[in-house]
């Protein structure tokens, strides 16, 4: 069982790191949603796998039980990040609207940027 965890918290990261070198915004915001969902399952299988078992403490023994801490941190960040989800959709949606495409824009290296435009305004002159 924690193999298989194991396996899809590094699947998710993987296609999370993937979809955010994108240049596209709306793939930079599922990958941002899938980061989220790795963290989510890590913080999950941190507090102990374990399968039918309560997540209180029995009074009528040492019984096992299942951590409601991680529980409850991930349940928080459930809601944490739909909250930033759509925010971010929103603010890309806008910027789809006013540019037309959810192209990020990097700006190209400007040859002249390291002093070589004195030099050319010199010989200009």
């Amino acid at each position: 069982m924690e193999l298989i965890v194991a396996s899809a918290v590094g699947v998710l990261t993987a296609g999370g790191v993937y979809l955010i070198l994108r240049l596209r915004a709306f793939a930079v915001i599922i990958g941002l949603a899938l980061l989220s969902y790795a963290v989510n399952v890590f913080l999950f299988s941190s507090g102990g796998l374990s399968v039918n078992l309560p997540p209180i403490l029995s009074k009528y023994g040492d019984a096992a039980y299942t951590d409601p801490l991680p529980q409850a941190l991930v349940l928080t960040a459930i809601v944490i990040s739909f909250g930033m989800t759509a925010v971010l959709v929103m603010i890309a949606l806008g910027a789809y609207l006013e540019a037309d495409t959810d192209r990020i824009n990097i700006p190209a290296e400007d040859p002249d940027a390291d002093g070589d435009a004195d030099a050319a305004e010199g010989r200009a002159s």
